[in-house]
């Protein structure tokens, strides 16, 4: 059942994360007085995800140490308050520095990315949000942008973009590329 997502509680199987929550919305039951289930009018909110990529990698180095402090403290407490309102799933720095690996077969490795650059990736949070709005308000709030830290907000895919192309191309399961129908 490659390509489907399974619902980790019921265990069945969806195309997507849309269809999933479609099916959650429209069985979304109620009990009333009597102990009788009945259809509810509301349905359950849909969220979605997006990546904060927090990038530069030298934003603090001219700040003073009071600067320095107050900056880490405020990143901390906002990340433990997003994480305890259930908005954020996660989040990590990164290493200042990697390898790159790149051509056929991977067969060429390089340093990088160079940390110095503007644009080089920090770290991240993983946001579960109402939508892009809510997350762009989010990353308005780092503690980071006073001092040039850029916050760039990436809704994630539920599929790769490739993977998905293939999928459209592909025949259907059980017919051969060519064969007559």
């Amino acid at each position: 059942m490659q390509g489907r997502l399974r619902d980790a509680s019921s265990g069945a199987a969806f195309s997507s994360r849309a269809e999933r929550n479609n099916l959650v919305a429209r069985d979304c039951l109620k009990k009333n007085a009597d102990g009788h289930e009945i259809k509810s009018m509301s349905t359950p909110a849909t969220k979605s995800d997006y990546l904060l990529l927090f990038r530069g990698t030298n934003w603090d180095r001219e700040l003073s140490p009071e600067q320095l402090q107050k900056v880490v403290s405020d990143w901390a407490a906002w990340f433990e308050r997003l994480t305890r309102e259930g908005r954020c799933k996660g989040g990590h720095p990164l290493q200042n520095d990697g390898k790159i690996v790149s051509g056929k077969k991977g067969r060429t490795v390089a340093d990088g990315p160079f940390a110095e650059s503007k644009e080089a990736v920090g770290g991240y949070f993983y946001l579960n949000v109402a939508d892009e709005k809510e997350a762009i308000e989010i990353a308005q709030q780092c503690p980071g942008l006073e001092y040039g830290c850029v916050v760039e907000v990436r809704p994630v895919a539920e599929m790769c973009t490739v993977r998905a192309r293939a999928l459209e191309i592909s025949p259907p399961v059980g017919q051969l590329a060519g064969a007559a129908a």
